[in-house]
């Protein structure tokens, strides 16, 4: 059987690791190419390149 110890050792284990794997996770995602937004060409008035 699991003692009180083992099962508080063990949750402080997991509940860490699922907080280090939520803030690795949205690190990434945060810094993907995905979310880069494109630079649209701007048009100048005026001007026709040849």
């Amino acid at each position: 059987m699991i003692t009180d110890n083992q099962l508080y050792t063990l949750a402080i284990f997991l509940g860490s690791s699922a907080m280090l794997l939520i803030i690795l996770y949205h690190f990434l995602e945060v810094n993907s190419e995905d979310h880069v937004s494109e630079e649209k060409p701007k048009a100048v008035a005026g001007k026709v390149k040849s």
